[in-house]
């Protein structure tokens, strides 16, 4: 039979991939996936723990901004045990700050904090950075803060010798 190009036309040919092709492509996939996502995964939990670092730098400059800008000291507090950590400014007593922030930190994070020798800044109990009006920490600040992940990798927030800010390091810097 003649199609209606005038060639002869093949009613046995394929139209489509047997069952046997599709099986083995689905196999390839199936290997490539096993194969790529435990790096991904890698991938994954390494881009938490420096988010939530750059995330933390953030507010400890947006806190040391608010104190230049308020006039009023700022603190940036830290809850290592239950994994939390915002800023307010200290008011006076029995007033609440409206512009006070909270954060989470990432579940699989751990938070922990490194005061320095002497008396150390607290915020409700908990450790805390003390922005001063003049842009400089309170010396009671702590001097480093560690964030974790369940791996062991760590990064550091280190406070700058001339006490102007923090730094990002990596735990072998």
């Amino acid at each position: 039979m003649t199609s209606a190009t005038g060639r002869p036309s093949d009613r046995g040919a394929r139209d489509g991939f047997t069952l046997i092709e599709l099986v083995l492509v689905l196999a390839l996939l199936v290997i490539a996936v096993s194969i790529v996502s435990p790096r991904i995964s890698g991938f994954i939990r390494g881009r938490a723990i420096h988010s939530e670092a750059h995330r933390l730098y953030s507010l400890l400059r947006a806190g040391q901004a608010r104190a230049i800008s308020d006039g009023m000291p700022a603190m940036v507090w830290l809850d290592a045990a239950a994994g939390r950590y915002g800023m307010a400014t200290e008011t006076p007593a029995g007033k609440s700050d409206p512009k006070e922030l909270e954060f989470i930190a990432d579940e699989t994070l751990r938070i922990s904090v490194t005061t320095g020798t002497g008396t150390s800044v607290t915020f409700r109990d908990r450790p805390a950075v003390r922005w001063l009006p003049d842009g400089t920490a309170d010396e009671g600040s702590p001097g480093r803060v560690e964030l974790r992940d369940a791996l062991g990798t760590s990064l550091w927030l280190v406070e700058a010798a001339d006490r102007r800010g923090y730094e990002i390091q990596n735990a072998t810097n």
